[in-house]
């Protein structure tokens, strides 16, 4: 994400702070409805609405009668056939309610984002290059409903759960538009003096962010498989800390196992956690050693902090075997870490070196 906007120029203009609310508040309803979706897919409950009804679909059942057209829609799905046989009406409420839930803030973020957008349109003032990005947003929201059903359409037929690679996808896509929107509010926060710190500082603060990207990508893999519920041991996995090679690539053709083998899964989940903190402690110590602006060593500190933490969380939800409360946290914690990752890769995307600063000659 490259920050090109010219309206970024004049962020400390008053005009700016309304248009940062806004968006924040879009960014937590966004937090929000990912720590529901997370519960939702925990609770095993994001097949009992087994039609996508934008409109009509934000009222849920008022009757009796409503109730019982619901529930016998989710009884004809292999989940209810194959999990839930003999579930009790009550019982289908309460997984239905989170489903239910989940939608209705995703919907409630469309209107949230539209409304106030048209506004800001209608009043002026906004440059081209924020307009773009907007509209552009506002588009990839339209896109990640139609993801969402089509994620869901997956669990409907042959499958008593949704397929993980949708799933995957349905969440990141929801982590690329809440990081868009985290990008764009820095960038019209008034712009403090050039950070200092050093190229590679800058290279790994990239490294780090994909890093964490490709990390939640195998995070709901891991959801998706139910892999968190398996080998439910740590530091060692299956018998050792690196599992026999035939384990980890019994399918063919073998890559198919990054994506269909609870164990390859899992193990990657562990492999990606132990680099981010590797390449996070290396961050740190660079920039602390190269002398960095204290607000560059600050976000460095954070962002490790965050990242032992999640560590830790993700080792004790492991080791107790998803519960909810645990999984929650961990989801949580991740975009916790994805933050402090975005706000330090924009921290060091705008950067003088020390040539820059004067601080070291120029060679010539």
């Amino acid at each position: 994400m490259t920050d090109t906007l010219d309206d970024t120029r004049s962020a400390t203009t008053p005009s700016r702070r309304p248009i940062r609310i806004w968006l924040g508040i879009v960014a937590a309803m966004i937090i929000g409805t990912l720590l529901v979706g997370g519960a939702t897919r925990l609770t095993e409950s994001g097949l009992s609405i087994t039609q996508w009804n934008p409109v009509s679909g934000m009222v849920p059942p008022l009757s009796a009668h409503a109730w019982d057209q619901e529930f016998e829609a989710y009884k004809q799905i292999p989940q209810y056939r194959e999990m839930n046989a003999g579930m009790s009406l009550s019982e289908f409420k309460t997984i239905f309610w989170w489903e239910w839930t989940h939608r209705l803030l995703a919907r409630s973020i469309g209107a949230v984002f539209f409304f106030p957008f048209l506004y800001f349109l209608m009043r002026g003032g906004l440059g081209h290059a924020l307009k773009r990005r907007l509209w552009v947003l506002f588009a990839l929201g339209g896109l990640q409903g139609a993801v969402g059903w089509w994620m869901v359409k997956s669990g409907l037929t042959a499958r008593v759960s949704v397929s993980q690679y949708r799933l995957a996808i349905h969440f990141l896509l929801a982590l690329l538009i809440f990081s868009a929107i985290v990008w764009t509010m820095r960038g019209l926060a008034p712009r403090a003096t050039k950070a200092l710190a050093s190229a590679r500082a800058v290279l790994t603060s990239k490294i780090l962010l994909g890093l964490v990207f490709l990390q939640l990508y195998f995070g709901a893999l891991v959801a998706g498989l139910r892999a968190g519920k398996i080998y439910n041991t740590w530091p060692d996995i299956d018998g050792g800390f690196i599992p026999p090679l035939d384990q980890l690539f019994f399918e063919q053709p073998w890559w198919r196992n990054f994506f269909d083998s609870t164990l390859t899964v899992q193990f990657t989940h562990r492999m990606i956690a132990y680099t981010l903190f590797g390449v996070a402690l290396l961050h740190l110590v660079d920039v602390i050693r190269s002398k960095a602006s204290p607000a560059v060593i600050r976000g460095a500190a954070w962002l490790m902090a965050a990242l032992s933490l999640q560590l830790v969380i993700g080792i004790f939800t492991l080791l107790h075997q998803v519960p909810i409360s645990l999984g929650l946290l961990h989801q949580a914690t991740a975009i916790v870490v994805l933050t402090f990752t975005l706000l330090q890769a924009y921290r060091l995307h705008h950067v003088e070196s020390p040539v820059e600063q004067g601080l070291v000659p120029a060679l010539r």
